[in-house]
């Protein structure tokens, strides 16, 4: 089966560090993540992904950074 024909349904997860990924939806998140809220198809998850997940750095780092600019 090719990624055109998977008709298997997904679901977006995501962890504490605001990184997102996509998981097969009959199975239990992995430890650590917890649902976002998307359902469907691999295509909808992922571009849901997409449109959320705008900067691809851990939430920690982006604090660490915004408290040096910021001088917090």
């Amino acid at each position: 089966m090719t990624e055109d024909q998977d008709d298997s349904a997904y679901r977006v997860v995501v962890n504490d560090e605001e990184q997102y990924a996509l998981w097969p939806a009959g199975r239990a998140e992995p430890l650590g993540w917890r649902r976002e809220g998307t359902t469907g198809s691999r295509d909808r998850c992922l571009r849901r992904i997409e449109e959320v997940w705008t900067d691809m750095r851990p939430a920690s780092l982006r604090r660490r950074m915004d408290e040096r600019t910021t001088g917090c």
